[in-house]
């Protein structure tokens, strides 16, 4: 079978469990570090081109992460498109057995189950926490309503000011994140890298968590580790 991943956190969740089946990934696909596939552009701006020429069996995508003409295209082609939606953890764990099924991998590979386990008891902070997560600035955008994201982090313990939103990632000026008073704002390096000098210096007098995006963001192995390490930095900005 041949395979192109068009999202980071789903070429390597297929790479580990399915080693041989990946030909094509985008440039943002950095894990595993030794992937060896073709490169066939960005997430947001497939070459459309390079990816038949791999004449591959199937596409694995994502609602959000890639844009609806460029999978048009792909099917017109005659390219079986396989587009996964991930809203909170318990569909990333259907949704990761379902590509992995479909690229003929063990649906239920030992890093799922023991990422299934891992956030059957994550570490909950306690007392509950307030935060607010920004994802870029110059403009600031944060995460809103409905977000992965944001899902795991209300299962370790913290609540983010804009879930109720009415956009996903809704633009804030900053003095209104500032306004909102959270306990403690999330950092993560990804998508904007975020960094211990570039985004603290913006909430003084604000706790700031700086996170790995793969682990805040990502649906794949890094699943496993997840809960534990972004509780503890999320402890250690709170201490």
């Amino acid at each position: 079978m041949r395979v192109v991943s068009l999202v980071p956190s789903l070429t390597e969740a297929v790479a580990v469990s399915a080693p041989g089946v990946l030909v094509g990934a985008t440039d943002w696909c950095t894990h595993p570090a030794d992937l060896d596939v073709t490169r066939v552009g960005g997430t947001k701006n497939p070459k459309v081109d390079r990816v038949l020429a791999l004449a591959p069996d199937l596409v694995i995508a994502n609602e959000e992460e890639n844009r609806a003409p460029d999978l048009d295209a792909l099917r017109t082609a005659g390219v079986e498109v396989l587009v996964t939606e991930v809203r909170d953890v318990p569909r990333a764990f259907r949704e990761l057995a379902r590509v992995l099924d479909a690229c003929g991998a063990d649906p239920r590979p030992a890093w799922l189950r023991d990422a299934e386990a891992a956030w059957a008891r994550p570490p909950v902070l306690d007392p509950r926490r307030t935060a607010v997560v920004p994802i870029w600035r110059r403009p600031w955008m944060v995460l809103g309503r409905d977000t992965f994201a944001g899902d795991v982090l209300a299962r370790l313990g913290v609540d983010h000011r804009y879930a109720g939103h009415p956009d996903r990632y809704p633009r804030i000026p900053l003095d209104e994140l500032r306004a909102a008073a959270p306990d403690v704002v999330v950092l993560p390096d990804e998508p904007y890298r975020f960094s211990a000098g570039d985004g603290p210096e913006s909430f003084e007098g604000l706790p700031c968590a700086l996170v790995s995006g793969r682990h805040l963001t990502w649906y794949g192995p890094s699943l496993a580790e997840a809960p534990g390490v972004l509780a503890e930095a999320l402890r250690a900005a709170l201490r």
